[in-house]
Formats: C-alpha cells, sequence, structure tokens
C-alpha cells in the first residue's frame, strides 16, 4: 500500500495530525519567524507521510496566517506564539519569549501547580509531553505535579465554529472541535497518570472539569506565581475535517494570539502582583462555584 493510499483511507486523521503538529511548532517558536519550514520531501519523512498529505497541511496553516510560501522558495514563517512580558528573567535569553520555556522552567522546580482555563488543552497536551520526556530522561525530577484544568461543558451550545458562508451551526465542525478536546484530555490523563505508575513522580493530582460557558481568553497560572493570559480571536479560516474535507468556517484561535506574561513579585501593589493575585482568585472562584464537579476526570494521587 503506497503512502497516498494509506492517506487515503485514514480519512484525513494523518493531515489533521501533522497539521496540529506544525501549528504547535509554529507557535511555540521552534521554527522562528523568517525562517523556513523543511522542505516538504522531509517533512514526509519525519512524519510518515505522503508529500501530498504534507502540501494539504501547509495549506491549512497557510489559511491561517502561520506561513506564506512561494514556488521555489518553500514555506516562510511569519508568525509565532508572542509572549509579552515585562518582567524577563536573568535565566532566560534574549530569544523571544514562548510557552514552550515557561513550561519548561515550570518543571524545573520540586513542586508544580498549573491551574489553566482553555478551550480544547491542545498546547498543553503537547508541553505536557515533551516534560513528560525529560522527567523519563532524568533530566528534571519533580516530586509533586498538581494540574486543575477547566473547559467548556457543551461544545453545541458554543457561538463557534460555524459556517463562514451562512452563519449557521455545522455539525462536522462540532465533532470535529469535541474530537480534538476528547483526544487531550484522553492524552493527558494517560501521560500523567503513566508519570505516577511509574514511580516518576511520587505525588500527582490532576482533575479535568467543566464551565457551562464559551472561553474568550485563556489562561496559565504557573506555580502561584505567573500568569500567562491572552484572547481567543475570532477569524474566518479554513478548517480541515476529518475527512480530508477542508471547509471555511468562523473559529477562534488560541495559537497564535499574543499572551501577556505577569509575575508575582515582592511587592504586592506592584502591577504584576495585582494580576496574578487577581487571576488566582477568578479561577479559584470558577473552580469553586461554576465547574461541573459530576463530569470532572480526577487523576491519582
Amino acid at each position: 500500500m503506497t503512502l497516498e493510499q494509506r492517506d487515503d483511507e485514514a480519512g484525513g486523521h494523518e493531515c489533521l495530525r501533522v497539521t496540529q503538529e506544525l501549528r504547535a511548532r509554529l507557535a511555540d517558536g521552534f521554527y522562528p519567524v523568517d525562517t523556513y519550514l523543511p522542505p516538504q520531501t522531509t517533512l514526509a519523512k519525519e512524519f510518515g507521510i505522503s508529500r501530498d498529505t504534507v502540501q494539504r497541511a501547509l495549506r491549512a496553516l497557510r489559511g491561517e496566517g502561520w506561513i506564506e510560501s512561494r514556488q521555489g522558495k518553500g514555506s516562510r514563517v511569519v508568525r509565532n506564539q508572542r509572549i509579552q512580558s515585562a518582567t524577563p528573567r536573568a535565566s532566560r535569553s534574549r530569544r523571544q519569549l514562548t510557552l514552550g520555556p515557561l513550561i519548561s522552567e515550570a518543571f524545573e522546580q520540586p513542586e508544580v501547580t498549573l491551574d489553566i482555563y482553555t478551550l480544547t488543552s491542545e498546547s498543553l497536551d503537547t508541553h505536557i509531553h515533551l516534560q513528560a520526556e525529560r522527567i523519563r530522561a532524568g533530566i528534571i525530577a519533580p516530586r509533586s505535579i498538581a494540574l486543575r484544568l477547566i473547559l467548556p461543558s457543551a461544545i453545541d451550545a458554543l457561538p463557534h465554529p460555524r459556517g463562514a458562508h451562512d452563519g449557521k451551526s455545522d455539525e462536522r465542525l462540532r465533532a470535529r472541535l469535541r474530537g480534538i478536546a476528547e483526544t487531550h484530555i484522553a492524552s493527558l490523563d494517560k501521560v500523567l497518570g503513566e508519570l505516577h505508575t511509574e514511580k516518576l513522580v511520587p505525588q500527582m493530582s490532576y482533575e479535568f472539569r467543566h464551565a457551562p460557558f464559551a472561553p474568550t481568553f485563556k489562561l496559565y497560572i504557573v506555580n502561584r506565581s505567573e500568569v500567562l493570559h491572552g484572547p481567543y480571536i475570532p477569524l474566518v479560516r479554513p478548517v480541515m475535517l476529518d475527512t480530508g474535507e477542508q471547509v471555511e468556517a468562523v473559529d477562534v484561535l488560541g495559537l497564535g494570539a499574543t499572551l501577556t506574561h505577569h509575575v508575582r513579585d515582592g511587592c504586592a501593589d506592584s502591577p504584576g502582583s495585582t494580576f496574578v493575585d487577581g487571576m488566582t482568585a477568578w479561577f479559584e472562584a470558577m473552580w469553586e462555584l461554576l465547574t461541573d464537579e459530576a463530569e470532572s476526570t480526577r487523576g491519582r494521587r
């Protein structure tokens, strides 16, 4: 069976997988702005897919504004996930701040706490897996990890995604979003559970709860001392369905939106400390009062 035949039988799943992985890499600065993606033949070999599938993934990324392509020159990166921080740390390089290094620094501490409010947990899943690889390799050894995650409960009630031309709800788009959310929750449950079962992290707790409304921003509270906050920006973009069909949709993107970075410092009245304290209080109130504990997924302790 050829790669083309295998990809066709996969019904677009391979294209979706590669698109998600490349999108995460672009967001995190793995491919810096103004550099070029590897050639299509290189990407096809890396992912074990056909070149046609690579081309479909690149078309989706062009439609979202991540890259631009010119015949004979390849695909140039034009955007990544920008993080604006007023409190740079000496331990960080002069390169643009991205989510990956921030999560990596958090996991280098003996105790890791993450409180997160998001739409699908797609980017979180990627970064947790990277940290799990570092733990297994003996590079880092946190004694405890505590993760709390809030997601929307009713995908069908969200104002997005929907058809771009008629403005109507499209069950295919809803099914895709549900699939993304369920896939990454299952993935997080698996990787965190394995770290605990394998006794690589002595103390592990994680819980995923649902709130009955659409998030308009994403929020990371890291080790109770840092906050990343940024909007979900509505836009019209091509969306690749699991079947391989591409449709125009009104959707939101978290990856690629600018995040602001705030740090609690030694001054209780500083802008950074005030913002961290405020968003921490907001998350606690949401968690205790507005999430559905009955639908939660709880991890090991």
